[in-house]
């Protein structure tokens, strides 16, 4: 049996919980299903992210001539230090969850 133990406080959202029941209870294979579907989307996504960033990679280290202004260049480089950031924030939360959930 596992316990998911995730305190709403450590993940910044305890306003969204206030007023949820305290009482441990056992999630219905419904609803376990329903989460495991979502997580097999969210492993979907990132495969199909890290195609992406293997095409840009390849692009962006071949021989290709690549042009650029200034301004788009500099887009470029915010919007792969956003992607860098989201991709560091979801794995420490998935770091974080998977201590979350122990076995009892």
């Amino acid at each position: 049996m596992y316990e998911i133990i995730a305190n709403p406080e450590d993940y910044q959202i305890d306003h969204l919980i206030n007023g949820t029941g305290n009482a441990n209870m056992e999630i219905s294979q419904e609803e376990r299903d329903k989460w495991a579907g979502e997580v097999v989307n969210f492993s979907e996504k990132l495969m199909d992210f890290a195609k992406k960033s293997r095409q840009l990679a390849d692009l962006l280290g071949s021989k290709e001539k690549i042009a650029a202004t200034p301004a788009s260049l500099k887009t470029l480089k915010i919007q792969l230090f956003t992607i860098n950031d989201s991709l560091n924030s979801a794995l420490e939360i998935a770091d974080k969850l998977e201590t979350d959930i122990i076995k009892k």
